[in-house]
């Protein structure tokens, strides 16, 4: 189930699909993704598919947090990204091995409780967590180089634009729950917004409010 085999077999796959950066593929050889799955789960947790963690929520495919990263770190490595939804924190702690410092807001209380006990377990010290409505983003630690939203609104945010740094990397899943979604990769420039969608994806809504169940 967690062999290295298994999880070699993960990474052939990604490289298959056209996942080049090799520090995102080695980050993603030995993270365990089954640690950030219930137990029932954890046998399918190197499937290159999303799995339910819960709350109505899931962790991503191995291939969506990939391609997500490369094109996060595409214009090389920020000194800081602030991530909208932590979910089961897979994601979060992938980035937190490539960049130096991660902010990540989750609007469910237990599933950031999860996360830190998560990041606990496994000596992961550079991620701050943040409960709170994601679209409003984390205002006092911005403006950031990269943000990474892994829940789809129907619009951007316009907080998350106003926090986004100039020469930044936003990338965002955008649609309706019945109609398409789009992942777009957004960067601003001195001049303005630009915005290039890069896939047809499904995510879960970007919800407001905080939940504290």
């Amino acid at each position: 189930m967690t062999s290295q085999r298994t999880r070699d077999r993960l990474i052939a796959r990604l490289r298959d699909k056209g996942i080049q950066n090799e520090h995102i593929l080695n980050v993603m050889r030995v993270m365990p993704r089954h640690l950030f799955v219930d137990e029932a789960m954890s046998s399918r947790s190197y499937e290159d598919s999303s799995l339910p963690i819960g709350h109505g929520q899931t962790i991503s495919q191995p291939f969506i947090v990939a391609r997500m990263t490369e094109v996060l770190l595409g214009r090389g490595v920020p000194e800081k990204v602030l991530e909208i939804g932590t979910g089961s924190g897979y994601q979060a702690a992938i980035l937190s091995q490539l960049v130096p410092q991660v902010y990540s807001v989750e609007r469910i209380v237990a599933l950031q409780t999860q996360a830190r006990e998560r990041y606990h377990a496994l000596g992961i010290n550079n991620i701050a967590l943040k409960h709170s409505d994601g679209s409003w983003g984390w205002p006092q630690y911005g403006p950031f180089p990269a943000i990474m939203v892994t829940a789809a609104p129907e619009e951007v945010p316009d907080a998350l634009l106003e926090q986004l740094a100039v020469g930044g990397v936003m990338v965002i899943p955008v649609g309706s729950q019945t109609g398409v979604q789009k992942l777009l990769q957004i960067t601003r420039e001195a001049d303005g917004f630009y915005e290039e969608v890069l896939d047809g994806v499904r995510f879960v809504p970007l919800l407001n409010g905080a939940v504290r169940k």
